[in-house]
């Protein structure tokens, strides 16, 4: 007796041999979750090519290690900024490789489907970038979600209930404030302020202070080691050793930097932030407001990690803060959960 083919509908024929992906394209980190079987993919954004054409040296780490060890014959850079594309060419390059390389070099017989979160404050013109670097690197179809709303449902807020809630994701280049609702964005405030920002002002501080030129890489160490939001008796006694080149000598020199001054030199940055979360409960609708009473805000986004910024955030808004499990990994988990169950959540994405 013949054995009778199971009838496969096309959708699912689809999803059968094309591996779809979800993409966290941040400023400092691009995240990859291939639908069903998790994140696999954790770079930075960062890219190495050789000078005046676009073939890809390396991507990620090992293009990292290289930023300012460069000779005239490659170069390494970031290529988004602020949360946007600064250098199309660049990142389309490094969209490649990374979906190159989950793919496990294998080819597919269908282009994977492609859910990426972007900027809330993103223009039209550099969505359409986004879009379009996600088009020329392989994907088949790109669904942009705004990353407060990927923030939201990874962090597990229900996004679909008639409930306030209120994400504030902290990234590399911009915090994205934002109250949801009905599967909606009610009020969001972009801000371009974000670990890079923090980085750059920890660098401008000990300039200024100091005559000592460091780069930003070593900015995020101090930034990680013993940056904070609120001095603690930890923080008041943390003290770290930073090597740069002295301004007035031109040689390389060592200072201690303390606790304190890491704080001193991040309150601009940081009060940029509790600005902008202010701002949105400004505008938050009354019934919603009292909805945020009981539910508070939740951070997510690697600058949510920064000692004692959640409570911070609780002092200023006297509303209860807390940082969501897994913060750094907010947005591609949420993303994740549209590509895998993408009838249910398809009136999140954006238009």
């Amino acid at each position: 007796m013949k054995k009778i083919m199971k009838y496969i509908p096309a959708k699912r024929l689809f999803g059968f041999f094309s591996n779809d992906i979800a993409i966290d394209l941040g400023t400092a980190n691009t995240v990859v979750y291939v639908r069903g079987k998790g994140i696999i993919l954790n770079e930075p954004s960062v890219v190495a090519v050789k000078a005046g054409t676009n073939e890809v040296l390396a991507a990620g780490h090992k293009a990292k290690e290289m930023l300012g060890r460069t000779p005239e014959s490659i170069i390494a850079c970031r290529p988004i900024r602020d949360g946007v594309i600064a250098n199309f060419e660049l990142t389309e390059s490094m969209l490649r490789h990374f979906i190159r390389a989950v793919h496990d070099n294998r080819r597919t017989l269908i282009s994977p489907r492609m859910v990426i979160g972007i900027p809330s404050g993103i223009t039209q013109v550099e969505k359409r970038a986004v879009e379009e670097s996600a088009r020329q690197a392989g994907a088949r179809e790109v669904y942009p979600i705004m990353e407060p709303m990927a923030a939201a449902i990874g962090a597990g807020l229900p996004v679909q209930e008639p409930v306030g809630s209120m994400i504030v994701d902290i990234g590399g280049g911009t915090t994205e404030v934002a109250v949801i609702t009905l599967k909606g964005v009610v009020f969001c405030q972009s801000v371009r302020v974000g670990g890079d920002e923090m980085d750059r002002a920890i660098v401008q501080y000990i300039k200024r202070k100091y005559n000592l030129l460091i780069g930003e890489r070593t900015a995020e160490s101090v930034k990680i080691e013993i940056g904070a939001a609120m001095i603690d008796e930890a923080i008041e006694t943390a003290v770290i050793k930073v090597k740069g080149r002295d301004l007035l000598t031109g040689v390389p020199k060592t200072i201690s930097l303390t606790g304190p001054e890491v704080h001193e030199a991040l309150l601009e940055t940081i009060s940029k932030i509790v600005d902008g979360v202010r701002l949105a409960l400004e505008n938050t609708a009354p019934e919603l407001s009292a909805d945020l009473v009981d539910c508070g805000i939740v951070m997510a986004g690697g600058g949510a990690l920064l000692r004692g910024l959640d409570r911070l955030l609780s002092r200023e808004t006297g509303l209860p803060v807390r940082v969501a499990d897994d913060p750094l990994f907010c947005v591609v988990n949420g993303a994740g959960k549209v590509i895998e169950e993408l009838d249910i959540f398809r009136d999140v994405l954006m238009q």
